[in-house]
């Protein structure tokens, strides 16, 4: 089995041949990008899988928010792109990078670690993980998307109607900055 590492620790343009690889070289162009726009990866709850010194998948987890038509604006943590070297997929290493996000973000004091979501497969996210579609009916996003397809997971994922789009403020200005997490 792969070891995981900070994603930190790997090698930042194999990170992208992988991404390049499993979701196309196009993959910018996609929703779940525009919800990165402007932020940077929770470096705690990004991971690296690496086999024999070779990178064979990845995790990476971003600061995202509902803006509440409300008026209230919601911490989140959307969780992906996941990606797996097409040698090495069907053998755990996607799952095994998603629950260690999971475990660690529930587990932190990081704004929205009990309100993740993603865009992805219903039956195999809801399987492996428990996410599930029930809560995000109401949010709009900034981009084209299967409503089914858009997951949460969490006890504090909002039921309520609203824009998600990226979590840009302090905390990515302090990583911005070099300062630590939390000043």
């Amino acid at each position: 089995m792969a070891d995981l590492i900070p994603i930190a620790e790997a090698d930042q343009q194999a990170i992208e041949t992988l991404l390049d690889s499993v979701f196309g070289t196009d993959r910018h162009q996609r929703t779940a990008y525009r919800l990165r726009d402007g932020v940077a990866a929770i470096p705690e709850l990004s991971f690296a899988a690496v086999e024999d010194g070779q990178l064979v998948g990845s995790i990476q987890c971003w600061p995202v928010e509902l803006a509440a038509d409300s008026g209230a604006r919601i911490p989140m943590i959307l969780v992906g792109p996941i990606a797996v070297s097409p040698l090495r997929q069907d053998v755990g290493i996607g799952r095994a990078l998603t629950h260690r996000a999971i475990a660690v973000a529930q587990q932190s004091d990081i704004p929205g670690g009990d309100s993740l979501m993603l865009i992805g497969d219903p039956d195999y996210y809801g399987r492996f993980f428990g996410f599930g579609a029930e809560r995000t009916g109401q949010w709009r996003l900034p981009g084209p998307f299967e409503s089914h397809r858009l997951l949460a997971l969490g006890s504090d994922v909002p039921m309520q109607p609203g824009h998600v789009g990226p979590r840009i403020g302090a905390t990515v200005q302090r990583r911005l900055a070099g300062g630590p997490r939390g000043s």
